[in-house]
């Protein structure tokens, strides 16, 4: 078969697989979804063979993208895995050399680029109290509690093992195990990471709680945290942050509703609210957080498993007063006459 009478559908299914390897499962359906879009419109304009592929259709997707309202970041996205789409394509010769540079890939500012949406320091540090007070031995607690202080990512703090947390030491050690939870980074994602005596406290009266669901996963580890079915999924461990970060959780409703009657507060629609935080998010401020209180971006950098331009470009949300109070701390003290 010629590959140039490959089905869109068919190429970006071969594109997937031949992706996959070489990228964590989280990746391979990133790509696959931004992809997807395409290849629907494809079918939707009959384009039939991916040898039908040129300039004009690739200009007129995006033209189609842009009208359905989507952020200009999500948007530059999209082009540039359709841009590695159709290198793909040419280097198995379904397409003519050189096509790929025809993919208009769309500029962004940096504040684009980085979005300052995050939990703040003082809405992390009420719902922390609340739950300290109120919750001290629930999952919800001690899933926060790990991912405020820590700053890993949902991957990450989802692939836990009850054995990868050391309580007599005061560490937690994130593994790569590639056949059901990897890590982001694979095994240049894996350290130890010291935990506060709070984290230490959450996870320890998690443990001992009769509320905690006694799992085992599909391969017979046991998760840290655990819902009803064993090892929770993203999808799950991303509504667990949606709810725990409501504000009505522990004050008044800032967006002036009733939590008795808002239908916000209910596990499936927690994300609408517009103060509720992802995992990302949560993430975010923690950066932002673990900054502000003086710890040198280098040990940030290897407890979040980012590099340190990657911290500043897309984690650091500080103000520039708060910038200015970093500066204040570390250095005025030399500004002495």
């Amino acid at each position: 078969m010629n590959p140039s009478e490959l089905s869109p559908r068919d190429a970006w299914n071969r594109y997937v697989d031949r992706r996959r390897p070489e990228t964590t499962e989280h990746s391979a359906q990133s790509f696959y979804y931004r992809l997807k879009q395409f290849i629907e419109f494809c079918e939707e304009e009959e384009i039939e063979q991916v040898g039908e592929f040129n300039g004009w259709i690739f200009e007129t997707y995006e033209t189609k993208r842009s009208g359905d309202d989507i952020a200009t970041i999500t948007l530059r996205g999209e082009m540039q895995d359709l841009k590695l789409f159709v290198e793909y394509l040419e280097r198995i010769e379904a397409v003519d050399d050189g096509l790929s540079e025809k993919v208009h890939v769309p500029n962004v500012t940096a504040e684009q680029e980085s979005s300052d949406k995050k939990l703040p320091t003082s809405a992390a540090s009420s719902v922390l109290q609340y739950l300290r007070r109120h919750e001290p031995a629930s999952r919800r607690r001690a899933l926060l509690e790990v991912l405020w202080d820590t700053g890993c990512r949902l991957g990450a703090v989802r692939g836990l093992d009850v054995r990868d947390y050391h309580p007599e030491e005061e560490f937690i050690e994130f593994r790569h195990r590639p056949s059901s939870t990897p890590l982001k980074n694979k095994s240049d994602g894996e350290r130890p990471v010291a935990l506060s005596k709070h984290v230490v406290s959450a996870l320890d009266k998690y443990l001992a709680s009769s509320d905690r669901w006694e799992k085992h996963d599909e391969d017979g580890r046991k998760p840290l945290l655990t819902s009803r079915q064993g090892r929770p999924s993203q999808n799950t461990v991303r509504c667990w942050t949606y709810q725990v970060t409501l504000p009505c959780i522990h004050s008044e409703c800032p967006h002036d509703r009733d939590p008795e009657d808002c239908q916000w507060t209910k596990r499936n629609h927690a994300s609408k609210c517009p103060s509720s935080r992802s995992p990302h998010q949560i993430r975010t401020g923690s950066i932002t957080w673990q900054l502000d209180c003086g710890i040198p971006p280098e040990v940030v950098a290897v407890r979040a498993n980012a590099s340190v331009k990657t911290i500043k470009k897309h984690y650091d949300k500080a103000t520039p007063r708060e910038r200015m109070e970093r500066r204040r701390r570390r250095y005025i003290e030399r500004l002495n006459l």
